[in-house]
């Protein structure tokens, strides 16, 4: 495509560009990021970009892509740089936790068996308020006017149910 020729989002217009920029763009961003592949995504996700567009370009078409080819490889780089300092920051333990011993796993399910058969347990108002304050994230103050009663019975409610669950979990 001959220089200083404005490019329509067209399909075929834009074919035509990619088949004729797309080898360079892709070798200046490889040089740039260091991976062949990683230059292949960037170089189509700008011409994708200059798909969607519903303006022409303006100027040269050669130097708008060989801008947005350097811009795409720079924000590339930092996001790669803000990921590496990242993981950098931390500890090989927060990398992969493992996997649980089946052992641990049927402990967890059985603490969660009791627990859940506990607040069953508890009077319907009492479960009630706990699973307002505990589930849904409501407020002690929220829920006593919600329930027509004082701040301080639901305190009582919850400090009922929290020492129902305390005792479950102690048993087990």
């Amino acid at each position: 495509m001959p220089p200083g020729v404005s490019v329509m989002a067209e399909p075929a217009d834009i074919a035509a560009l990619y088949l004729s920029e797309s080898a360079r763009l892709r070798r200046k961003v490889a040089r740039m990021v260091g991976d062949q592949a990683t230059a292949a995504d960037l170089v189509h996700d700008i011409f994708l970009r200059l798909w969607r567009r519903a303006e022409p370009l303006d100027g040269n078409d050669a130097a708008y892509l060989t801008r947005s080819a350097r811009n795409a490889a720079i924000d590339h780089l930092r996001a790669e740089r803000i990921r590496s300092d990242f993981v950098k920051g931390t500890v090989p333990e927060q990398h992969y936790a493992g996997l649980p011993s089946p052992h641990a796993v049927l402990e967890a399910r059985e603490g969660l068996t009791q627990v859940d058969t506990a607040i069953r347990g508890l009077p319907e108002r009492t479960r009630h308020i706990f699973l307002l304050n505990r589930v849904h994230g409501s407020s002690y103050p929220d829920i006593a006017a919600a329930m027509g009663i004082s701040p301080s019975a639901v305190e009582k409610h919850m400090a009922r149910a929290l020492s129902a669950l305390r005792r479950a979990v102690e048993e087990s």
